[in-house]
């Protein structure tokens, strides 16, 4: 018998009693031919295996050689040399807590090319007895798919467990958005608060807290009737100051805590950088809010930070989210309106959009949304909703026939007398 060609498998029965297969898939880093071994007490199992093997080197989803990962190995790889250069600061927070909280306790102990779906949708419900949202167990699971994605696109995985495995049903809970006598409501008890133009922001033009807080004098155009969004404020990342002298549990309650973090970054998406028009009334209340802020600035004398902040302490400087939440709910207390979060106030601006009638590519410009698709979740079939169509409806079908500009409704003709009569 002739000699087989290079590369070709192998099978043979070894001095130990084993049937074994070597199969070449590639080559390695070092130039030398990637030659994988498997074997087995049988001759119809061994060959079933390198039969195996050959596929997956003809499909190209062959894992890499080298010592095998394990769920937490690669996880803590993914989470910190391939997400964390490249992802925002705040999407990076929620990786970093469903690895370490949740996946890692709960998964990682597998071997990476041994975890299978099924192992995952047991964790989605033990998380959820041991009391976590559902919200939160799919967070989990959109890491874990994102993160194994990344290792089948790297040759480490063969397949994607996670994006086989059902996350938890989340629950379907409409938003209402607040009506037009409570956004009035809410407009008047601001009125004799600090910042009151915030939420005239907030609640005409729909701008996310971040993207609000984020707002400079710099990025507005009172003459114009304009406002630019650019940035979002951050939530800030802590650490003791003090070198553990204030025997603080927490380093957000260290009298001498450090910030970590920048202040703000530029919002998250091209279609988050967006200019928008603003009405009349809000450039009188942004005018007012000057003034009140010139007022301020002069009382805090040398204690003003002038970061150029539209919405700021009374200091100068940035509001915290958690500020700024907190007023919300104070806010909505004075107002006499239902409780609700201050996200519902995008909603609210989204949907008298809708009730307006504006386009759907106007909206689209004025949210910062990259599809239509966010159209569904934030603009709600209310009542005036509903009757504004019904009117419409009732005018097509049963009022006067619409005409265009110039054109005229020509009268059917009278009827005619029967020839003969």
């Amino acid at each position: 018998m002739g000699r087989k060609p290079n590369g070709a498998s192998s099978i043979y029965k070894g001095g130990d009693g084993y049937w074994h297969g070597r199969v070449t898939v590639g080559v390695k880093d070092d130039g030398r031919p990637d030659r994988r071994h498997v074997q087995a007490r049988t001759e119809a199992e061994v060959i079933r295996k390198v039969r195996a093997l050959e596929r997956e080197r003809d499909n190209g989803t062959v894992r890499k050689p080298g010592s095998r990962w394990t769920v937490e190995k690669w996880l803590t790889h993914w989470v910190e040399n391939i997400a964390g250069p490249v992802v925002r600061t705040n999407t990076l927070d929620g990786y970093r807590v469903a690895v370490r909280r949740h996946l890692i306790p709960g998964v990682g102990a597998h071997r990476l090319d041994r975890l299978e779906p099924e192992h995952l949708e047991r964790l989605y419900v033990r998380m959820m007895a041991n009391g976590s949202a559902a919200g939160t167990a799919h967070q989990a699971h959109r890491t874990i798919r994102t993160a194994l994605g990344e290792a089948v696109r790297r040759g480490h995985l063969a397949r994607n467990p996670a994006a086989l495995a059902k996350p938890p049903r989340l629950p379907d809970s409409e938003v209402q958005p607040y009506s037009v006598p409570e956004v009035q409501a809410i407009l008047r008890a601001a009125s004799s608060r600090r910042n009151s133009a915030r939420w005239a922001v907030a609640l005409a033009l729909g701008l996310r807290q971040g993207e609000a807080l984020g707002i400079k004098w710099s990025d507005v155009d009172l003459d114009n009737g304009s406002l630019t969004v650019r940035r979002a404020l951050l939530r800030p990342k802590w650490r003791h100051g003090c070198d553990g002298k204030c025997e603080q549990k927490l380093p957000g309650q260290c009298p001498e805590r450090v910030n970590e973090r920048p202040v703000a970054a530029d919002t998250k998406s091209r279609a988050g950088r967006r200019s928008i028009g603003l009405p009349d009334a809000l450039v009188d209340l942004l005018r007012r809010h000057w003034k009140e802020q010139d007022a301020e600035r002069e009382t805090a004398a040398q204690l003003w930070r002038d970061d150029g902040w539209v919405f700021a302490s009374p200091t100068g400087e940035a509001i915290h989210q958690a500020t700024d939440y907190d007023e919300w709910k104070r806010l909505l207390k004075l107002a006499g309106v239902r409780d609700g979060r201050l996200h519902d106030a995008r909603h609210t601006a989204a949907t008298a959009l809708l009730v307006l009638g504006v386009s759907g590519r106007a909206v689209m410009g004025i949210m910062g949304w990259s599809n239509s698709a966010m159209a569904v979740r934030y603009q709600h079939m209310t009542d005036q909703v509903r009757r504004d169509i019904a009117q419409q409806l009732g005018g097509l079908l049963w009022g006067d026939p619409p005409t265009g500009p110039g054109e005229k409704v020509t009268e059917p003709p009278p009827d005619q007398p029967e020839q003969g009569k």
